[in-house]
């Protein structure tokens, strides 16, 4: 841990707490917050806006899986979940809840902090994949509706298929806009005029 990290920990019984707080403090410089009451969990965790959070519990039940969800949010940082034992189909459900890294068999002081630079690396390539994704689906959208403005112009001014991309090039460079907006722009008009 290079830099100051906010780490909000979720533990019920208050001497393994100071146990994870000792253990944090001796790896690094960490503001560490402890929530006691896994109720309320997704309002207590955005209260703190932490950079990982660390959930230690024998048991989690589908209930919490759905406050993890939310706190989340969704997805906004690396959650490390500690359990006393496989319980199952949990993990699967933790995975989707978003959680980064589910180690069985409870927190070991020596453990924990591979384990958050393992869940804090593992968060970092699944936020990229997602941005990823998200940049993709958002390029064929956009290559969709130039595509059908492209269309349109062929249509109405008989031309090719080069000569209409360079029409929405033109006119994109002229207006100082994206092709692909003035292409959303023409398939609007073309809508409203029938």
């Amino acid at each position: 841990m290079s830099a100051k990290l906010t780490v909000v920990v979720v533990e019920e019984d208050r001497d393994r707490a100071i146990g994870i707080i000792d253990a944090l403090t001796a790896n690094g410089d960490c503001d560490v917050h402890v929530i006691g009451h896994a109720s309320g969990l997704a309002r207590k965790i955005a209260a703190h806006s932490p950079d990982i959070v660390l959930i230690d519990i024998d048991n989690p039940t589908r209930d919490m899986m759905e406050e993890l969800t939310l706190a989340s949010g969704p997805l906004d940082r690396p959650v490390a979940m500690f359990v006393s034992g496989a319980a199952g189909g949990l993990a699967q459900a933790a995975v989707e809840a978003g959680v980064s890294a589910y180690v069985v068999d409870g927190l070991s002081p020596k453990r924990l902090k591979p384990v958050m630079d393992t869940a804090i690396a593992r968060f970092g390539m699944v936020r990229q994949m997602r941005n990823e994704l998200a940049e993709t689906r958002r390029a064929l959208e956009e290559r969709k509706v130039i595509d059908r403005a492209k269309g349109l112009l062929m249509k109405a001014r008989g031309i090719d298929e080069d000569a209409a991309y360079a029409l929405l090039r033109k006119s994109a460079m002229d207006n100082g806009r994206r092709v692909a907006d003035v292409a959303e722009a023409l398939v609007t008009a073309s809508g409203l005029l029938g």
